[in-house]
């Protein structure tokens, strides 16, 4: 999410009122649409990027390699081009997982980690017998957390990713709501993180990467007791954490 939302605020001044004169896409990538009609605003819904127009919504994920780059130049990856009444747009994707959809509405997701209340966010773990890392990680849940993130946050939480999320307490929820929140703040503050392909809308490569705490830090020792920072997999995804300090 720290990355959507960086990638939303370097376009947005450039976009907004800019009017699709043509546009080019490919497979999964739904463009035609937005042809002759002006971006009234630029917003992120979770992990999505959102072209507001008149009539609908062109939403963009980005996935794992993809990027959307405002005047930037062709690659043999450039798999969709907007041309504007000022300057260009272009997507580019390396292993095409990304997708270019039309819509009017945003898709069903849960809230927001930076809007929702704490009443709010202790509510949705009641009765949730899931491991806490699959839960966190489900966009129906909160939208918007991404591996890195949740890794992080868990982390300053002192939680165990392996913990049955309804079973938390009212501390260790505190605990991991403050986390999660300080987490994108300051990952949103440092253009985010750029630990494969990912740039923001001006090509610029995020910081955040450089105040990693426990993610791919497999092996080293952990910030605050020394312990060596373990690798796990959980619900397919790697998980990084101090053993001593995030016990189960």
């Amino acid at each position: 999410m720290p990355e959507v939302e960086t990638v939303v605020r370097t376009l947005r001044p450039r976009l907004a009122g800019r009017t699709i004169l043509a546009a080019t896409g490919g497979p999964k990538l739904t463009v035609e649409p937005a042809v002759g009609q002006t971006i009234r605003d630029v917003t992120r819904h979770g992990k999505y990027i959102a072209l507001h127009f008149d009539t609908g919504l062109l939403l963009v994920h980005l996935r794992m390699t993809g990027k959307l780059l405002y005047d930037g130049a062709r690659t043999p990856y450039t798999r969709a081009e907007f041309v504007l009444d000022q300057g260009t747009l272009l997507y580019d994707d390396i292993r095409r997982f990304g997708r270019i959809t039309w819509s009017t509405e945003y898709p069903a997701q849960g809230p927001d980690p930076l809007e929702v209340s704490f009443a709010g966010f202790a509510a949705l773990f009641q009765r949730r017998r899931v491991r806490l890392k699959t839960l966190l990680l489900d966009q129906r849940f909160l939208r918007g957390l991404g591996n890195i993130y949740v890794d992080e946050a868990l982390f300053r939480a002192r939680l165990h990713p392996l913990s049955v999320a309804g079973s938390l307490s009212r501390a260790k929820l505190e605990r991991l709501y403050t986390a999660m929140r300080e987490v994108l703040t300051e990952a949103i503050a440092q253009g985010g993180s750029s630990v494969s392909d990912y740039v923001d809308g001006n090509g610029e490569r995020g910081r955040f990467q450089r105040f990693h705490r426990v993610y791919r830090r497999t092996g080293e020792p952990c910030v605050s007791c020394g312990t060596p920072v373990e690798r796990i997999v959980v619900g397919q995804r790697g998980t990084h954490f101090c053993p001593r300090c995030q016990r189960a």
